[in-house]
């Protein structure tokens, strides 16, 4: 049965909309859970994006999330807010499998850091996405519980490793999701499925009780449909704003200098040059050229920077995924002894790992270490670098390969070669949607930033966003029970 428009409307309502009206006791933290459940039990046959539910814990945090807001104890803007969380960040009591057959059943006996940070601030856990196995991918087609569909065509992927997360989102299920980003996870199925999605600076929320990847490139971050969502999840999960601060969440800054409707004009923006900015899709391309004339039309100044040994840097940020998700799968005793029961693609990964030299593992961390040294002064004083977040919109499920000017490239090296520079240099970045394609589907784009630099970006963004229509778009007929 379809909801009502109303209660549709309310499903994508962004944070900053739906916050104060809990708050003011106009909508009930037991509303918004129950209309989850409701659009979970239509909608995820269809998408696959939930692996565990919580629903019966969601509702007695709401009911307690009620009683307190009504006594005066809101603790913030995410009292009451039911939320996901990525299946490979640990919750307690709750299954948590990091999409793998070796971790099936598995009920943590204590939270990650991440989620008891969120439970701090008064946040409801509806249940955990589904996602890449081991989060080692970037498609989220799991060969054990099966692929997280694209809600804007279910024919399609919704990106990895954190494709659970981002599709719920973009299906109107929960307000908020927290996953992890180790090459692109947080930012690829953002941009892949129309969402807003944030690396944050690498160690700036901590890794605490998140199944590993490779630890000197794993990150922890949030999915949100808003800027302003995003910032908030943050300042949650980071620990950045203690409860008694919890009334002066992250707000967009007053306008500086500039004229009315130029809240840019300080701004300045770089846009990625050479080997960064080729091999994307045309239709990819224009709307990124788009987005930057409209920063221009903000106040921006935009100018071309090059980012030398970029592509080192995604070929060396492999070597050490490589190596570091080998020791900690051999290290707990998974691999090889338990091999058969990984699915194929991260096996040949994890045996990949297996013959990496010291060496160059060695070499690669060195040369990592220059460029998080370096990063800033790569920027050459621009506030944020501008770049497509992902070269091509959703690929098919099962695609293996994509043409793009003509040439041929796997999916996964396309869809990981502009994310992972960002992980190996640490620096925050922040994708949202910039566009659709002819056929509907979603396009991103990626703003990079200074190390530490997460609020003049989230600033940056938070001005795109609202100067742009898409965040008012939403996948045709998502309040139909979803069909193949």
């Amino acid at each position: 049965m379809a909801e009502s428009t109303e209660e549709n409307a309310l499903a994508f309502a962004p944070l900053e909309r739906l916050a104060p009206l809990v708050a003011r006791g106009k909508i009930s933290p037991v509303e918004l859970v129950e209309l989850a459940a409701r659009r979970i039990e239509r909608l995820n046959p269809s998408l696959n994006a939930f692996l565990a539910l919580a629903l019966d814990s969601a509702r007695r945090e709401a009911r307690r999330a009620e009683r307190e807001i009504r006594a005066g104890r809101r603790r913030g803007p995410l009292h009451g807010i039911p939320l996901s969380i990525k299946d490979n960040i640990l919750t307690r009591g709750v299954v948590t499998t990091a999409g793998s057959k070796i971790l099936a059943g598995y009920r943590p006996a204590a939270d990650a850091a991440a989620v008891r940070h969120l439970t701090r601030a008064g946040a409801i856990l509806l249940g955990k996405t589904n996602l890449h196995e081991f989060a080692y991918g970037i498609t989220s087609e799991n060969p054990h519980y099966g692929p997280v569909r694209n809600p804007w065509d279910t024919r399609r992927i919704a990106g990895g490793s954190s494709g659970g997360s981002a599709a719920a989102l973009a299906a109107g299920i929960g307000w908020g999701s927290v996953g992890s980003d180790t090459g692109g996870s947080v930012r690829i199925p953002a941009s892949l499925c129309g969402v807003v999605g944030l690396k944050p600076t690498f160690g700036s929320v901590s890794c605490e009780g998140v199944t590993p990847l490779s630890p000197s490139l794993d990150h922890v971050g949030p999915l949100a449909a808003s800027v302003t969502g995003v910032a908030w999840l943050l300042d949650a999960i980071a620990g950045r704003r203690p409860p008694a601060a919890a009334g002066r969440p992250w707000a967009p800054p007053r306008r500086s200098g500039g004229s009315r409707g130029r809240p840019l004009a300080r701004a300045r923006i770089g846009r990625a040059s050479g080997n960064f900015a080729q091999g994307v899709d045309p239709e990819v391309r224009a709307a990124v050229e788009a987005a930057a004339r409209q920063f221009e039309r903000l106040g921006a100044a935009i100018r071309e920077i090059s980012l030398p040994g970029v592509d080192r840097w995604v070929a060396e940020a492999a070597e050490i995924a490589f190596a570091e998700a080998r020791d900690y799968h051999e290290s707990a005793g998974f691999f090889p002894a338990r091999a058969q029961e990984y699915g194929e693609d991260v096996r040949r990964h994890l045996d990949r790992g297996g013959e990496i030299r010291a060496t160059d593992y060695l070499a690669a961390m060195r040369h990592m270490r220059e460029a998080r040294a370096g990063w800033n002064r790569m920027l050459e004083g621009c506030d944020a670098l501008l770049a497509p977040a992902t070269p091509i919109p959703a690929p098919l499920l099962g695609e293996k390969t994509v043409t793009i000017e003509g040439r041929e490239e796997t999916v996964r090296s396309a869809l990981l070669r502009l994310c992972r520079p960002a992980n190996f240099t640490g620096a925050p970045a922040l994708v949202l949607p910039c566009g659709l394609t002819r056929a509907g589907l979603p396009i991103g784009l990626q703003l990079m930033g200074p190390l530490g630099g997460e609020d003049g970006l989230l600033a940056i963004g938070y001005a795109y966003e609202q100067a742009a229509p898409w965040r008012h778009r939403h996948p045709a007929g998502i309040s139909e029970v979803l069909v193949e």
